[in-house]
């Protein structure tokens, strides 16, 4: 027999409660319908990031730069000194060789004591020029020694030398491998950002740094003569600069539309120290590598209205980025990641100084 029993009435206070759930969710679904969806960053933020994170990729590169040159240095003093201890221990080993011989024949002159021998000796004249013989072996026996201990000492120094110059190299290929991650981890996150920009986007930033670049090129034409400033003549622009130095400026012209590469230094790539010391190479003339170092390398010259062409140009608080300048308010130099070694106006970066090889 089927029951008749009424359905159980819901409880109030959880009817109260489903309810008001159930408004929360429409209202939260509502808000969420009509809020406006996050705002994508604008082409010009994105370069904002872009660059500073290009700039900081940069600061790591020449830390990478310095770390490399340490890492070298330090290669070739561990190969000299490896080299001394090989060739000191030849020397010890032919020391200990003739200390041996030397012991050989006094225990063939002299095996039994000298008193004895002379009282046997059939011919005391003989007997005298052997002791003779055997106190200049002892005499003998005694410097190889010392040569000896000097020698042990000597490689011991050694030794110690090389070990420390091991561990300094463990030390730097060690950070030599932090740089290099760190330079990867900004390039990285630059063409992240750069990748959230349209193909449209990122064809009329190009078409804005081309367009800045060819501007600063001509300015730079006027600042040369109908000879040219590369050839060495005088340029209208600024004062020339040495023979030397005006070698050097023509090389690194040589090189506009060379890449940017992060920690090269040519022939067919460059980051920005690795083409102004490359460029000086090709004049003859040794510059240190990183930029920092390069900053000391010769006279400051901190009036831009005193600077000559092909003086380098050093720009940012910690001096992590250097060109040459061109004249007529311009710099040649290779500017980051993504660019090419280019022409540019002085004012788009920080000058510091000059630097007058």
């Amino acid at each position: 027999m089927a029951s008749h029993r009424r359905p159980k009435q819901p409880n109030r206070a959880r009817v109260t409660v489903l309810t008001a759930t159930a408004a929360a969710a429409v209202a939260l679904t509502s808000q969420a319908a009509n809020a406006a969806p996050s705002e994508k960053p604008s082409k010009d933020e994105v370069k904002s990031k872009v660059d500073k994170l290009y700039e900081e990729a940069e600061k790591a590169t020449e830390k990478f730069n310095g770390a490399k040159e340490k890492q070298q240095k330090l290669e070739k003093q561990v190969d000299r000194l490896q080299d001394k201890v090989a060739r000191g221990q030849d020397d010890l080993n032919d020391l200990r060789s003739g200390l041996g011989s030397l012991a050989s024949a006094q225990y063939r002159s002299g095996g039994i004591d000298p008193s004895v021998q002379l009282f046997l000796s059939s011919d005391p004249d003989s007997y005298l020029d052997k002791a003779s013989a055997l106190d200049q072996l002892s005499t003998k026996q005694a410097e190889a020694l010392k040569k000896i201990q000097a020698k042990q000492r000597t490689l011991a120094q050694q030794r110690k030398e090389a070990s420390g110059k091991l561990a300094d190299l463990a030390t730097t290929r060690e950070e030599l491998g932090k740089k290099k991650r760190e330079v990867q981890g900004k390039l990285g996150e630059a063409q992240r950002l750069l990748n959230t920009l349209s193909a449209q986007e990122r064809a009329a930033l190009k078409a804005k740094e081309d367009r800045a670049s060819r501007a600063a090129e001509r300015k730079a034409a006027d600042a040369s003569d109908a000879s040219g400033a590369s050839k060495g003549e005088a340029p209208k622009g600024g004062a020339k600069g040495s023979g030397r130095t005006m070698s050097a400026y023509a090389a690194a012209q040589s090189k506009i539309g060379s890449p940017y590469v992060y920690g090269a230094s040519g022939p067919s790539s460059f980051d920005c120290s690795g083409l102004t010391s490359w460029a000086y190479a090709q004049a003859g003339v040794s510059i240190p590598r990183t930029s920092q170092a390069q900053a000391n390398a010769g006279t400051r010259i901190y009036s831009q209205s005193d600077l000559k062409v092909g003086d380098l140009v050093i720009f940012y608080g910690d001096l992590h980025h250097v060109g040459f300048y061109a004249g007529n308010g311009q710099v040649l130099h290779a500017p980051r990641t993504g660019a090419v070694v280019r022409y540019e106006s002085i004012n788009n970066m920080p000058y510091q100084f000059g630097v007058r090889i």
